[in-house]
């Protein structure tokens, strides 16, 4: 079972670990610090290096199988079970898809606070993201309202938040899940909360940053229909 340091601290960058698996050209660690993809936001990439011997890996990929992590190596023959090692994110990619995914979860605060419209799917790049809505009519002018009210949001400078709940308890809070489709297992039975104070309040896996103010300036790019009451929006950050 792979302790996941990201779900608690999003800032980590560096972190030691001990590998307890491999298998061709992956390997599991008993920690680590790499998102391993999910909710839209792609994985995390960087390295890998021996604290014997100085040998480095990138991290290309990662993925999670069951209760595991899984790294795909390149540079070499692999570290081996039992090896003490140190990886270290891409933080440049790593900070870029934290602005990203928090940009997204303002945009799906403003879009449920101010017209009720729930999300019907989601995807994102480094600082580039689209985001659907259950919505029957979307224009160009309702596209710049939405910018200036995220933008707002970004301004207001709003701490954001992270915990974990017993799901029966998460599950009290009303409107937790702004999916239309409620993506979280049965199985799981503890519950992501990430909060923007005064904003939004959603159960979430991904990374995301302290304050809305780190995400910079949130342009509307693009917005079509994807069907009679789907709508799709586009977004990049700046700054």
């Amino acid at each position: 079972m792979t302790d996941l340091l990201y779900m608690t601290d999003s800032y980590l960058r560096e972190f030691p670990a001990t590998v307890t698996a491999v298998q061709g050209q992956m390997a599991a660690l008993d920690r680590t610090a790499f998102y391993s993809g999910g909710g839209g936001q792609p994985c995390d990439a960087g390295t890998l290096r021996a604290a014997a011997g100085g040998a480095t890996w990138r991290v290309v990929k990662t993925a999670r199988q069951g209760g595991e992590v899984w790294h795909e190596l390149e540079g070499g023959q692999l570290p081996a079970v039992g090896d003490q090692v140190t990886g270290a994110l891409d933080w440049a990619r790593r900070y870029q898809h934290m602005r990203t995914h928090t940009a997204l979860h303002i945009l799906c605060g403003v879009i449920w606070r101010d017209f009720g419209a729930q999300v019907t799917g989601g995807n994102m790049e480094p600082l580039a993201a689209r985001m659907d809505f259950e919505l029957e009519q979307m224009s160009a002018d309702f596209a710049e309202r939405v910018e200036a009210l995220v933008n707002a949001e970004v301004q207001a400078a709003r701490p954001i938040r992270v915990g974990i709940l017993p799901r029966e308890e998460a599950f009290q809070i009303p409107d937790l899940i702004r999916t239309k489709i409620n993506l979280l297992p049965e199985g799981i039975r503890e519950v992501r909360i990430v909060e923007i104070k005064g904003l939004d309040l959603q159960a979430d896996g991904g990374t995301h940053v302290a304050n809305t103010r780190e995400v910079g300036h949130i342009r509307v790019v693009g917005h079509e229909s994807k069907g009679r009451i789907n709508k799709r929006l586009r977004i990049v950050i700046e700054g």
